[in-house]
């Protein structure tokens, strides 16, 4: 029997309901339904960094403020990680070709709205839509891969390709931004995504189905404005210890208010009579412990990009096609160990060995980027701890990507789903934040203790900084394999869903 209706069976016997019917199939095309499901989170993860290298281009043209720089980036992360548990729950209400429909045509009109902008109020607006149509489109997504692939080996290799696109998406924008910039315009990394949304809505009507809905849950009306506005005062709350400090008001009020909203949120959600995140999604261990672990992915992974990349043109001086290469091996190492994680480790031994190595692989290879110098090289200095991290980031991120949607009820696929991105996509905002405003003390400290500042002090203070903040981020990761090793339990995956559902049936079945 496959993982999905293991899971679906468990599931709904825990819940009273009865087992999903039809669970086991296998989907015609599924592997043309993974190349479009493939382009729709490549769509959505690269749209993070693409614009970054391209800001400079952009804030010449239409003469905005740094302040404006950095509100395109955040429109976008603030509009997508509070609306992506609705955007799961949705899902579940209208199904999953409809809602990544309705998502590809809308992230591809706001992104041709956004690369025509002739203001700065007009690219903000057209960067939040884009976040707006991606909380559609990413737990869509996601939860149409765990339901097309049900049988456990197809289903390890499927999860290896995205968890490979979800963690070197990053890379592949600040590369594609880099050569769009630099040989068209700053406007073709928006009208990009044009083709990506055209090609994989054809594929979507060509090949994905519409499988047999399952009893849409009801809209939790409450629970969605808890959770939207405890999201958004969380991720604008750390907007704004980058841009104004931690003394702000605004950071600390924001913050605060983050924290009694969602608390509010959790209490609603354990009375609600159909809740917009089920607590029994949560229940399981290694959901738990996944959920987390894309958490640590999302703040370590955003800090590792932008800060190699400041280093890799500021200190060496590479272009930003230079730049956007010299990541090309992480994406290698990424894939390669993603493959291998998924097919060969994770069905054997599960999430507790796979998910905390990969974290003491890439928290080992950021205490490596922090001997980096002014006269260090890419071959001797830069590449080796580049191939620890992609190899650690891919063991750790499709292992759990993967887990954290095992054993889910097909009517909790497009929250659970709508999870993982929301956890990724918090970390990633809080990560960059945070870790910007620590380097940017670093900096005036170092500065500060190194008078007067000629131009060798303010270099080896940038290079402080950078340093700071990968030891910041290899924290993180070290946190994460402490806590990942005591969450996750021993032991494939699949024998733990097995003898649950030999529980849940002869608790059903009455004596003879």
């Amino acid at each position: 029997m496959s993982s999905t209706s293991i899971g679906a069976r468990v599931d709904d016997a825990a819940a009273g309901r009865a087992p999903a019917a039809g669970a086991e199939h296998h989907t015609p095309h599924r592997w043309w339904v993974l190349a479009v499901i493939g382009l729709a989170q490549l769509m959505v993860v690269l749209d993070a960094t693409i614009l970054n290298i391209a800001l400079p281009s952009a804030q010449a043209d239409l003469g905005f403020s740094n302040d404006g720089r950095q509100w395109v980036i955040t429109a976008y992360s603030l509009a997508f990680g509070s609306l992506l548990l609705l955007g799961g729950r949705l899902t579940d209400l209208f199904g999953r070709k409809t809602t990544l429909l309705i998502g590809l045509f809308g992230f591809g009109a706001a992104s041709a709205a956004a690369g025509a902008s002739n203001s700065l109020a007009m690219l903000i607006a057209g960067r939040a839509v884009q976040g707006v149509f991606g909380a559609l489109l990413a737990p869509a997504a996601l939860s149409l891969l765990t339901t097309t692939f049900t049988d456990p080996k197809e289903r390890a290799r499927a999860f290896g390709v995205f968890g490979a696109i979800g963690g070197s998406g990053g890379a592949i924008g600040l590369l594609l931004g880099g050569l769009l910039t630099e040989h068209l315009n700053w406007r073709y990394t928006l009208y990009v995504n044009l083709l990506i949304a055209a090609v994989a809505a054809i594929g979507a009507v060509v090949f994905v189905r519409r499988p047999a809905m399952p009893p849409r849950p009801k809209l939790d009306l409450i629970g969605t404005i808890l959770a939207a506005g405890g999201v958004f005062c969380l991720v604008y709350g750390f907007s704004n210890a980058e841009t104004h400090g931690w003394s702000n008001w605004m950071c600390w009020g924001f913050l605060a208010a983050s924290t009694a909203v969602l608390l509010a949120f959790v209490l609603w959600e354990r009375k609600a009579a159909h809740p917009l995140l089920p607590l029994r999604v949560l229940a399981d261990r290694n959901r738990a412990a996944s959920y987390i672990s894309m958490f640590i992915t999302g703040a370590g992974i955003f800090g590792i990009f932008l800060f190699l990349t400041y280093y890799l043109q500021q200190t060496l001086h590479y272009s930003p096609v230079e730049t956007g290469l010299a990541f090309l091996p992480l994406i290698g190492a990424l894939m390669v160990f993603s493959q291998l994680s998924m097919i060969v480790l994770a069905p054997r031994l599960g999430g507790k060995p796979i998910v905390p190595t990969g974290f003491a692989l890439a928290a080992g290879g950021l205490i490596w980027l922090t001997d980096l110098g002014l006269t260090s090289t890419y071959a001797a200095h830069v590449l080796p701890p580049l191939l620890m991290i992609g190899a650690g980031i891919g063991m750790a991120m499709p292992t759990g990507m993967s887990l954290a949607t095992l054993g889910v009820a097909p009517h909790d696929q497009g929250v659970a789903s709508a999870m993982v991105n929301t956890m990724q996509q918090v970390g990633g905002s809080i990560g960059t934040a945070l870790f910007s405003t620590l380097a940017a003390t670093a900096a005036t400290d170092y500065i500060k203790d190194h008078q007067p500042p000629t131009r060798l002090a303010v270099a080896h203070a940038a290079l402080h900084s950078y340093a700071t903040s990968y030891l910041w981020a290899a924290g993180f990761f070290a946190t994460g394999l402490l806590i990942t090793l005591v969450l996750y339990r021993k032991g494939s995956p699949m024998k733990h869903m097995r003898a649950a559902q030999k529980a849940a049936l002869a608790e059903e079945t009455p004596p003879a």
